[in-house]
C-alpha cells in the first residue's frame, strides 16, 4: 500500500473531516472512497469511447429512431 500526501485549503480539510465523521469512517476512508468513484467513471468513459470508435455512428441512428418510434 502506498501512502498520498496531498495539500487542502484548512477549511477543506475541516468540512472533509466532519463529512466523514458523519458517514461513521477516517478520512483516509473517505479518500479511498472518492478515488474509487472517480476511477470507476474514468474506466466507463474509456469503454464508452473505445466502443464508440468500433461502433457505425449510422447504424446508431438508425437504432435510436427506430427507439423513438416505438416510445411515441
Amino acid at each position: 500500500m502506498r501512502r498520498l500526501t496531498i495539500r487542502l485549503p484548512d477549511d477543506k480539510h475541516e468540512r472533509l473531516k466532519a463529512l466523514a465523521a458523519r458517514r461513521g469512517v477516517s478520512l483516509n476512508k473517505l479518500v479511498e472512497e472518492f478515488s474509487t468513484i472517480a476511477l470507476t467513471e474514468f474506466d466507463a468513459e474509456s469503454r464508452f469511447h473505445a466502443r464508440a470508435a468500433r461502433g457505425d455512428m449510422g447504424r446508431g441512428l438508425e437504432l435510436l429512431d427506430r427507439l423513438d418510434k416505438e416510445l411515441a
